[in-house]
């Protein structure tokens, strides 16, 4: 059975449709010599004839051989063509996609991502996972958003650099940028201490501020509930900011810092040495170009 070859199988279901081994060598655009060829290759494989050949005008007949293997081959024949069809959905950009994600990224970035990538190919099977652990690893997923390089063996595209912003109740400081001294004591409700959250409030120290933190929490609504209810103040990422829908809320004013602290950096990862999908490949093109267009405004705008 390991002889039997798909081409061979093709041309015995022509010649059983046909009748003739001219009229399937025509269809199949091979010679009347190769279809022989193939069928005889075929019949020494199962070890019997498959065709009764009357001769002369007569259609030829399958054997009871015949119809045994023509029955499987018609379903080995069908998978085949479902496979090349999976195979050509594939290269065209269906498939699944598995991306790692976090909070300012799902809520500014990825939607306009995944929109695309659903309208680009509409039967494509895109997974979302968003944890945010203090030592992401990129697994099995194919791409994995994240605020800082992964200690992982990844290749990565840098987005955006997202500068931090002073969100506070509206009068709690004049307008414009307020210089950093002023949250030296002063009542801060902040991320807890994963991802970059750390290295923004060290910097915050170097600056010569130290905040009094009141309450921490993961969830950007939840924190920014407890700004408009006066508990403190928070120092946010513009894409946290601008996610949460901030600057149009008239209970809360946006300010820059002076001096400005570092920004944050927010990057696309992939493993490296791996080959990736057409589907993985549009969606880096596709995220690099939403970030292109999200980009922060210049300080002072």
């Amino acid at each position: 059975m390991t002889d039997i070859e798909l081409r061979h199988l093709a041309a015995m279901a022509a010649i059983a449709e046909e009748g003739t081994f001219g009229r399937a060598a025509a269809r199949l655009g091979y010679t009347q010599s190769t279809i022989s060829q193939q069928i005889a290759a075929l019949e020494r494989a199962v070890g019997g004839r498959v065709f009764d050949r009357p001769g002369g005008p007569r259609p030829v007949r399958l054997t009871p051989l015949g119809s045994v293997v023509l029955g499987q081959g018609r379903e080995l024949l069908a998978r085949a063509e479902a496979l090349a069809d999976a195979v050509d959905r594939f290269k065209a950009g269906d498939g699944r996609i598995d991306i790692g994600t976090f909070q300012s990224v799902s809520n500014v970035i990825l939607p306009s991502v995944v929109r695309r990538l659903r309208d680009e190919h509409p039967g494509c099977d895109i997974r979302l996972s968003e944890e945010e652990p203090e030592q992401p690893r990129i697994g099995d997923l194919d791409l994995l958003f994240y605020d800082g390089r992964v200690d992982d063996d990844v290749e990565y595209l840098k987005l955006l650099d997202d500068p931090y912003l002073l969100v506070a109740r509206a009068g709690t400081f004049p307008g414009g940028p307020v210089p950093l001294e002023r949250l030296d004591g002063a009542p801060m409700v902040a991320w807890p201490l994963t991802c970059s959250q750390p290295w923004m409030e060290q910097a915050v120290a170097r600056g010569g501020a130290r905040p009094r933190i009141v309450f921490r929490t993961a969830v950007n609504d939840t924190l920014l509930s407890m700004v408009r209810a006066g508990l403190g103040s928070a120092v946010l990422p513009w894409l946290a900011v601008r996610g949460s829908g901030v600057p149009s809320d008239g209970g809360l004013s946006v300010h820059e810092l002076r001096p400005s602290l570092p920004p944050r950096e927010i990057y696309l990862h992939w493993r490296a040495g791996r080959t990736r999908s057409p589907l993985a490949r549009r969606a880096i093109d596709i995220a690099a170009e939403v970030a292109a267009e999200l980009a922060p405004p210049p300080a002072g705008a």
